[in-house]
């Protein structure tokens, strides 16, 4: 398992960010001890949760799996709700109690909010900070500028800015790529992308021409329908693609994400050992730059936000000057 540096905090973690998300609710104690043990053993370090999955389960869970494991991973949870200084700092204190340990090595804002304080929110992270309870913080879900002022201010007053962003990224969700993956790249945001396949969409067991499974989340969850009745086609040649270069269609979309220089490590949830096993095969194919462009240009997603990308040839074509990865050194 390649090891990757966290942005600027110059710790190394697994370049497979473990999502708990179905701990509790796809996956009781037992389940979800066989898939950290598992992924311990391939060489994964790096553990995301969050209160707010299975109402704190997950965070149980995995606090039980990892008991008498603490110094050699890295775990990541998150604010649970309410962006006020109490708030945080209680919902963190709930978050090592689950988790069984007196500190995390990254603490996130899971979401954004309306009318959010951000002076109170960065002041607040950096009692975390300071406590010793938290080592990095981070965020999930911000967009370019609110990132941007978030550590403005805290550079202003000497507090720990924010050290990576999760956000949704996959050949159906592209937005990040306007303003969030240049900023990463400039700034040296980690990012930590999730739904890398497209919630199962991008994973091999949906076509066009064949019903959903009845066991497939497809069959409830209205993303895959609508996304499926989109691109329906799209994701058979896909999945046809991924056949050819003799790999799985979720091999390929993981792939696909991990080529951005823009991602430092996807995170990825399991609901079996086997899926687990399957994944981490897939961070050893790597697309070249031809097979890249192929794959992009299998799906009609890329954001188009001005009528100049009618014409993307032209010199002052804003939008693709925005998502130029390479603009700056």
């Amino acid at each position: 398992m390649r090891l990757i540096e966290l942005a600027t905090t110059g710790v190394k973690v697994s370049e497979i960010c473990l999502g708990t998300m179905n701990f509790g609710s796809r996956c009781d104690q037992r389940a979800s001890t066989e898939i950290v043990t598992a992924a311990l053993d391939q060489g994964v370090t790096f553990f995301d949760t969050a209160p707010m999955y299975s109402t704190g389960a997950s965070e149980e869970y995995l606090g039980n799996a990892l008991r008498g494991k603490r110094s050699s991973v890295f775990i990541a949870t998150k604010v649970h709700q309410g962006l006020d200084r109490r708030t945080i700092l209680a919902s963190l204190d709930e978050s090592l109690r689950r988790l069984q340990t007196d500190y995390v090595d990254l603490y996130m804002i899971h979401w954004p909010a309306p009318g959010m304080d951000v002076c109170e929110v960065m002041g607040a992270l950096n009692e975390t900070v300071k406590s010793g309870k938290v080592r990095f913080v981070g965020c999930s879900n911000y967009p370019a500028w609110l990132l941007a002022y978030s550590n403005r201010i805290a550079e202003r007053n000497g507090w720990p800015g924010l050290v990576c962003n999760s956000v949704a990224y996959n050949l159906i969700e592209r937005g990040v790529e306007v303003e969030i993956l240049p900023q990463s790249v400039a700034e040296n945001i980690a990012i930590n992308p999730h739904r890398v396949l497209a919630v199962g969409l991008l994973s091999g067991k949906y076509s066009s021409t064949a019903p959903i499974h009845p066991d497939l989340r497809g069959n409830t969850d209205s993303r895959v329908i609508t996304w499926l009745s989109q691109y329906g086609e799209s994701v058979d040649r896909f999945n046809r693609f991924a056949g050819s270069l003799g790999i799985s269609p979720a091999s390929l979309a993981i792939a696909w994400v991990r080529y951005s220089k823009a991602i430092t490590y996807p995170i990825i949830g399991f609901s079996s050992v086997q899926q687990l096993a399957d994944t981490v095969k897939a961070f050893d194919f790597n697309l070249t730059s031809d097979q890249y462009t192929q794959v992009t240009g299998l799906f009609d997603t890329e954001v188009w936000e001005e009528g100049l990308q009618l014409f993307p040839g032209f010199k002052y074509n804003f939008s693709r000057l925005r998502r130029n990865l390479d603009i700056i050194r």
